[in-house]
């Protein structure tokens, strides 16, 4: 048989990969490789040379269809037995049914907890504005009554000034009316009195007695609105619980992740991972520049950084770009880059800030402590990129998870 022939073998095998043809490409120097392997070779090498004989391609790849049929026959991707594919059908629709029929109740459970979660925030939201109302209705009630007072005060102040004037008027009326020496005695002395009435200055309206209406409705809302912003957190990358394998349990508002010391009660739904401790943010990136820190504190067991959307998050892979992960791994105390090569860092940091320049393509880690960069990666980005976490058992650390958050105040944000 032809699976059976070395050469034959030989032939169908990728010389990037070593492992038989997927999606089978020939360039014009007639070696065959990988499609994926193939433009990953190429992203890293920076040219367009054949892998094994260093020939410049010029043309575009095309999947080989005639080669691709001989290698997934090879591979055993082809069933000859039609009872065998019928059974393997067979088996993967009753594993869907049972899938689909895991996610019925995990749907009300996801709306039950989402439906706490939403009215939890809503009723923090309620109490801030209630909070918020009765403050600025007492500091106009203070307002009122301040000016109040001093109205009221200024009011009495005037009516004795008034009662002193005619007091003072009603003694020099009462010396005009006297005749004689008296009435001379009386004249000096009544211009003297008359003088001191008319030294003082005419009283005037007191300003700002008013309430100041500008103050307390001028903006209220946008006002509000601000002080709220400076009361909540926002987090630049939320994670997604549909993707967590199950050993990982997620904070409720989706911002941190830990090991957790029992199974979720979660369905196998396609966009989980299965075989690996990982998840993945909510939401992709496809351009422009990113970033995000996270919290690892004394955790012994992590790897975080980012990966394709098209990752595999079933079948057995490595923590590499080839695999689509671009990440910093940290285990028993040392810390690596996806190569597996060790790194060298002069501190610990108990933060590690997540750069991605999606365009420039780019993943960079640094300690935002002193923005040291750590290390960076250069890849040409096709997929969209998702950020990406995996994360093992706390033993004995004081940190039990990991929690992504924004970046410091102190360190440079992204453009």
């Amino acid at each position: 048989m032809a699976g059976e022939n070395p050469l034959f073998k030989h032939y169908l095998t990728c010389n990037v990969c070593t492992e038989i043809l997927k999606d089978p490409v020939s360039l014009g120097c007639h070696h065959s490789f990988c499609s994926s392997c193939l433009q990953d070779f190429w992203a890293q090498a920076e040219n367009k040379n054949c892998p094994v004989c260093k020939r410049k391609s010029s043309k575009d790849i095309e999947v080989n269809f005639a080669i691709k049929e001989l290698a997934d026959s090879y591979a055993g991707r082809q069933r000859s037995d039609p009872s065998d594919e019928a059974q393997a059908r067979r088996s993967r629709h009753q594993e869907l049914e049972e899938t689909y029929e895991a996610m019925v109740p995990h749907l009300k459970v996801q709306r039950v907890k989402t439906e706490r979660r939403i009215r939890a925030e809503f009723e923090q939201l309620h109490r801030f504005l209630r909070e918020e109302e009765e403050a600025r209705v007492a500091a106009l009630r203070e307002e009122e009554e301040q000016k109040r007072k001093r109205i009221l005060l200024e009011r009495k102040t005037l009516q004795e000034q008034i009662r002193s004037l005619s007091e003072g008027l009603s003694a020099v009326e009462a010396d005009l009316q006297k005749d004689g020496l008296s009435f001379l005695m009386a004249s000096t002395r009544s211009r003297t009195s008359a003088r001191a009435l008319l030294s003082g200055s005419d009283p005037l309206l007191l300003p700002g007695a008013l309430l100041d209406e500008a103050k307390h409705l001028g903006n209220l809302a946008h006002r509000v609105w601000e002080e709220m912003g400076q009361r909540t957190t926002f987090s630049p990358v939320t994670l997604d619980p549909n993707t967590a394998e199950c050993w990982l349990s997620l904070s409720d508002d989706l911002t941190s992740v830990r090991h957790s010391d029992v199974t979720q009660e979660v369905p196998n739904n396609p966009e989980r991972f299965t075989r690996y401790l990982n998840v993945l943010g909510s939401e992709g990136f496809s351009s422009g520049e990113h970033c995000w820190e996270v919290e690892v504190g004394d955790h012994p067991d992590w790897i975080i950084g980012v990966a394709k959307e098209s990752v595999d998050r079933r079948g057995e892979r490595m923590v590499s770009p080839d695999d689509g992960i671009w990440c910093l791994l940290h285990r028993s105390g040392k810390y690596s880059r996806h190569t597996g090569k060790t790194l060298t860092l002069k501190r610990t940091p108990e933060r590690i800030r997540v750069q991605l320049d999606y365009d420039g393509g780019k993943v960079s880690f640094y300690d935002p402590e002193d923005m040291t960069l750590i290390y960076t990666h250069q890849y040409t980005f096709t997929d969209s990129i998702f950020p990406w976490f995996s994360l093992g058992p706390a033993g004995e650390a004081r940190t039990r998870g990991v929690r992504v958050c924004g970046v410091s105040s102190r360190t440079k944000p992204c453009k």
